[in-house]
C-alpha cells in the first residue's frame, strides 16, 4: 500500500520501491515522479539500493491528490508515478503515492507548515502548498470567531456576561497510565524540528531525545533540506531552542538522527517498547507539531500491522522510503513526522511517517490535505536499530537478497526478473539469492510468515531484518512451489 508522507497527495499508486542492490547507479535525476521509466519486467535487487526517484518525504514536487489507497505493487508501467527499471540506482523512484507525514514551510507544497505559531513565517522552497492550507484554517477559523461573536450580540439582551468561577477546585490529579499522565511525562522529551536550505526552503516536523548525549531520532525527510549546510533547530516545549547538526540520515528507512549542540545535562531519553508485541487494538498516543502547531497529542488505537508502505512527497530530488508499518487512527498530520507514536504506559513503538489522504484540503487549496484516520509508523524496533548504526558510523546497513525482482502491478508475489539494471545479472553472483539456488523467473511468495504479493512488500519485509538473519524464502517455480533458507546479506550506504 501506499500513502502519503503527511500532508502529501498519494497518487494512485506507488512507484515500486526498488529494492537496494549492488548494482550500478542509473543516471541522476533519472525517473522523477510522474516521469519513471516503465517497470516493465525488472526491478531493483531485493534488499538493496533502490533506483533513483522522484516523489516521496523529500519534496519539491506537488503530489497529485485524491488519489485512493492502493496495495502494492507500484503503478503500471508507462504511467506517471511508474517504477523505474529493475536494478536502477539507489534511491528507488519516489513512489508517485504516498507522501510523508510531515515536515511544512517552504514555498512548494511540502510535507508540513512553517513553524510559527500562530501563522506559519512565509518561506522559499517546499511547503508553500502546507502554508497556504494554514492560513486558510486560519482564516476559517476567523469567519467562525467572527460568526459566534456575531451570535453572541444578538442573543445578548442585557449587554452584560457574568461568567461563575467552579467551587471546589484545586489541582486536577490524573492516574498513572492516563493519556493526561503520558502527554504530562513524554512531552518534555519531544521537540519540534525545523530544517532549512541554505536557499531559504524548509519545514517543520518531530522529533524525540534517543539518550542523554543529545540525539534527536526523526523522519529523513524532515531534516532533508538542512543535509548541505543548511539550517537545523530544535525547540522543547518548555520554548528551549538549540541549533543542531545531523549525525545520519536513512532515505530507504526514512530515519536521521541529529544531535543538539550544547546538549543540557537534563536530557531525558524517551523509553523504547517493543513494536513485536504490539497487537491491533492497542491504545496509541501521538505526538507532533500538525501544521505547525508544536506540543500536540492525538489518540488513537493500532488499526494494522506489518502494512507495506511505500511513501514519498513526490518532489523530483527525493528518494522513495519503504517500510512494514505499524497503521494507526490516531490523527496524524503534515508535520507529525518524526514525532514519537507512543503505546499506553508511554513508550515509544513507533516514529509517525506517513498518512494516506483523500486529497481535499477544503476551502478551494490546491495544499496537503490532513488525517482520515490512517497514520503509518515506522516500528520502533527497525528504527532503532537504524538510528545506532547512524550514531556509529553515520550510514545507513540495508539487508539484501541480492535479487532483481520486478516492480509491475501484481498480488502473486515478487518476481526475480530475467536481467538485472543496467545489463547486470538478475541474481548477483555469490550473493544470498544465489547460493539459496533461486533463478530469473522465481516468484518468491512468502518470507518466513509474511505473505509477498509484490516486489515492493518483499523490500519492505526484507528491510525488517538485519544483515546476517537467516530467513525462509517460499518461491513457485514452473507452477511447483519451493521452500530455501537464506542469510541475507548488506548494503551500506544509500548510495
Amino acid at each position: 500500500m501506499s500513502t502519503e508522507n503527511e500532508g502529501t497527495a498519494v497518487p494512485p499508486a506507488p512507484s515500486a520501491p526498488p529494492v537496494p542492490v549492488d548494482a550500478p547507479a542509473s543516471a541522476p535525476g533519472a525517473a522523477p515522479q510522474g516521469h519513471a521509466p516503465s517497470a516493465a519486467t525488472s526491478g531493483p535487487v531485493a534488499g538493496s539500493t533502490p533506483p533513483p526517484e522522484g516523489a516521496p518525504y523529500p519534496q519539491g514536487a506537488a503530489q497529485p491528490e485524491g488519489a485512493p489507497t492502493t496495495q502494492f505493487p507500484p503503478v503500471p508501467p508507462g504511467q506517471p508515478g511508474a517504477p523505474s527499471a529493475a536494478g536502477a540506482g539507489w534511491p528507488p523512484p519516489p513512489p508517485g503515492v504516498p507522501s510523508h507525514a510531515g515536515g511544512g514551510g517552504g514555498a512548494s507544497g511540502v510535507w508540513g507548515a512553517a513553524y510559527q505559531e500562530p501563522a506559519p513565517k512565509p518561506r522559499k522552497g517546499r511547503g508553500g502548498l502546507v502554508a497556504a492550507v494554514l492560513v486558510a484554517a486560519l482564516v476559517a477559523g476567523g469567519v467562525g470567531g467572527g460568526i459566534g461573536y456575531q451570535l453572541a450580540r444578538n442573543d445578548d439582551s442585557t449587554g452584560s456576561t457574568t461568567v461563575s468561577a467552579a467551587t471546589g477546585g484545586g489541582d486536577v490529579k490524573h492516574d498513572n497510565g492516563s493519556v493526561a499522565a503520558v502527554a504530562a511525562k513524554d512531552l518534555p522529551s519531544t521537540v519540534t524540528i525545523e530544517a532549512e536550505s541554505t536557499s531559504g526552503q524548509g519545514g517543520t516536523g518531530t522529533g524525540f531525545v534517543f539518550d542523554k548525549q543529545g540525539h534527536i531520532v526523526t523522519n529523513n525527510h524532515v531534516v532533508a533540506d538542512a543535509v548541505d549546510g543548511g539550517k537545523l533547530t530544535a525547540t522543547f516545549p518548555n520554548g528551549k531552542r538549540y541549533d543542531a547538526e545531523i549525525i545520519g540520515h536513512a532515505q530507504g528507512y526514512d530515519v536521521a538522527v541529529i544531535k543538539l549542540k550544547n546538549a543540557p545535562s537534563d536530557l531525558n531519553p524517551l523509553p523504547l517498547g517493543d513494536s513485536d508485541r504490539v497487537a491491533v487494538g492497542d491504545a496509541t498516543i501521538a505526538i507532533g507539531a500538525p501544521f505547525g502547531l508544536s506540543n500536540t497529542v492525538t489518540t488513537g488505537i493500532i488499526s494494522a500491522k506489518n502494512r507495506p508502505v511505500a511513501s514519498s512527497d513526490g518532489s523530483s530530488s527525493s528518494k522513495a522510503s519503504y517500510m512494514s508499518a505499524l497503521q494507526t487512527d490516531a490523527s496524524i498530520n503534515p508535520g507529525n513526522s518524526g514525532g514519537p507514536l507512543l503505546d499506553a504506559q508511554g513508550a515509544v513503538i513507533g516514529i509517525n511517517s506517513a498518512i494516506q489522504s483523500t486529497g481535499s484540503s477544503g476551502l478551494g487549496s490546491s495544499g496537503q490535505s490532513g488525517s482520515i484516520g490512517l497514520g503509518f509508523a515506522i516500528p520502533i524496533n527497525q528504527a532503532k536499530y537504524v538510528a545506532q548504526q547512524l550514531i556509529k558510523t553515520g550510514k545507513p546497513v540495508y539487508a539484501k537478497i541480492g535479487a532483481s525482482v520486478s516492480l509491475e502491478d501484481g498480488s502473486s508475489g515478487a518476481k526475480i526478473t530475467d536481467q538485472g539494471a543496467a545489463g547486470a545479472a538478475a541474481v548477483e553472483s555469490g550473493g544470498p539469492a544465489d547460493k539459496a539456488g533461486l533463478k530469473p523467473g522465481d516468484v518468491i511468495t512468502k518470507l518466513d510468515d509474511s505473505v509477498i504479493d509484490s516486489g515492493p512488500t518483499l523490500i519492505g519485509e526484507i528491510w525488517t531484518h538485519k544483515p546476517g538473519d537467516k530467513v525462509t524464502i517460499t518461491y513457485e517455480r514452473d507452477g511447483k512451489s519451493h521452500t530455501v533458507d537464506l542469510t541475507l546479506g548488506a548494503r551500506v550506504g544509500d548510495s
